[in-house]
């Protein structure tokens, strides 16, 4: 049986934001912020949007968790992300010293682990989650990108 709010729950929802993203043109990548079951922060990549590049859905999620909890840290906090964090987004979890981080795929080029970027020490990190979806997501943006340029 499954538990209504796993892991594999919380990555669904990221992944909706994740297409939300899709559907505007940004690289389809989709977080929520989660504390005791409950979603407190929901954001998608906005770089194109705001011609901002540190507008990453992390980044987006970081901010909206912290304005919700009227405090910088997210102690007791799981970030649920379609793509492994990038290092600038994994440098401000590691700042937030947020509890859990759970990706969905792997980067091999640009994630943390990629890159040797440490997470807080108190931050555990969970890989693999519902990837496939979230790889295929990101697959089928950048054909259809290519196919229209």
């Amino acid at each position: 049986m499954i538990e209504p709010f796993d892991d594999t729950y919380f990555m669904k929802k990221a992944l909706q934001e994740a297409e939300a993203a899709f559907d505007k043109g940004e690289i389809p990548v989709g977080a929520v912020i989660v504390a005791d079951n409950r979603i407190i922060a929901r954001a998608h990549n906005l770089t194109e949007i705001l011609n901002d590049v540190t507008a990453h859905a992390e980044m987006q999620a970081i901010t909206a968790a912290s304005n919700f909890l009227g405090g910088k840290y997210l102690h007791n906090c799981t970030l649920y992300v379609t793509l492994e964090p990038c290092q600038m987004c994994a440098g401000a979890l590691y700042w937030s010293q947020i509890s859990h981080v759970v990706f969905g795929a792997t980067d091999a080029k640009r994630g943390c682990t990629a890159m040797g970027t440490h997470l807080h020490p108190k931050t555990t990190l969970k890989g693999g989650v519902l990837a496939d979806d979230a790889s295929n997501l990101m697959k089928r943006f950048f054909i259809e990108k290519r196919n229209l340029n």
